[in-house]
């Protein structure tokens, strides 16, 4: 109970820092919201007393504490580029970049362990030979390019999807996912070469110690060992990639949204930043930290329940 009470505060100061700086870059880097939202009609005169309607004008820890305060009983402000509540903009955003992010998510677990496995049990083999260099070649391509070429080949060439034709989860949720499937191999290859290398390394180290020497001496077969003894060991590492490789495909969704053109978090995000419409931004980006912070903690009890001797003190 202790060790959970200690994790509770941390997430919630490490998510106190961050809104708080979130708040005060967006109130000191260069453009005025007041001036954006009155466009043509920006006299000085105007923007002062718009300034002084949206609370601009007062120092960056007032404002913050007020914002803070209405964000924790749910309020997360008013668009100044929509007019319209920040909560109603972003909660339907939430569940499109939840489902790219889980897709691909459970993409790279389907195509790591399995592949990652068999490249160890036979190592230097013409298969492993091959996953190495096809792994290193994925590596080396960033995400967004993978988009553009899935976009390329299976979207305009073999007609698979529609390039655009995006449909909402609410209203046909087969023909969403269809939809999703596709981003979600873009984000996920890079990040599924990766834990294919990882995993085959820790599995090939694991199988140098002696423990592994003791279960062959009972006269395990190389499957069983593999399975019951090192697979467990060898997965810690990975647990560890996987847990930065799912915050890091919902901070990286931000670009696929943009080449797919999926109206998720990452999209909004984007054109929030260009329209210093802030009140969205600073939303967005706190509830992507909290994602973030969630999955870390949600990461350090999958330790435990892998290997026993990480305790939690």
């Amino acid at each position: 109970m202790k060790y959970f009470i200690k994790k509770l505060a941390g997430l919630l100061v490490t998510l106190l820092v961050v809104s708080f700086l979130v708040f005060a870059a967006f109130a000191v880097i260069p453009g005025d919201p007041a001036t954006a939202m009155l466009g043509t009609e920006a006299t000085p005169e105007r923007v002062e007393a718009l300034r002084e309607e949206l609370g601009l004008n007062a120092p960056v820890f007032v404002r913050y504490v007020g914002w803070a305060a209405d964000f924790v009983r749910g309020d997360f402000g008013t668009s100044y580029r929509y007019n319209m509540s920040v909560k109603e903009m972003i909660q339907d955003k939430v569940p499109v970049t939840l489902t790219l992010t889980a897709m691909s998510f459970c993409m790279i677990v389907l195509i790591a362990i399995p592949l990652g496995l068999v490249c160890a049990r036979h190592a230097g083999g013409w298969l492993d030979r091959s996953v190495i260099v096809i792994n290193q070649i994925i590596m080396a391509v960033p995400a967004f390019f993978s988009g553009i070429l899935i976009t390329l080949v299976f979207g305009l060439i073999l007609h698979f999807f529609v390039p655009g034709d995006y449909v909402s989860y609410q209203t046909n949720l087969p023909r969403f996912l269809g939809y999703m499937f596709f981003p979600a191999v873009a984000i996920a290859l890079p990040k599924a070469a990766m834990a294919v290398k990882l995993l085959r390394t820790s599995v090939l180290a694991q199988m140098k110690l002696d423990y592994v020497r003791t279960a062959y001496s009972r006269g395990n077969a190389t499957r069983e060992v593999l399975y019951r003894h090192v697979l467990k060991n060898a997965m810690i590492p990975v647990v560890t990639f996987l847990g930065m490789a799912l915050a890091d495909m919902i901070a990286g969704s931000i670009i696929i949204e943009q080449v797919f053109n999926i109206p998720g978090m990452g999209r909004i995000l984007l054109t929030s930043i260009s329209n210093r419409d802030y009140p969205v931004v600073e939303a967005v980006i706190v509830c992507i930290a909290f994602l973030v912070i969630i999955i870390n903690f949600i990461v350090d009890l999958i330790y435990q329940a892998i290997d026993p001797r990480i305790t939690f003190e």
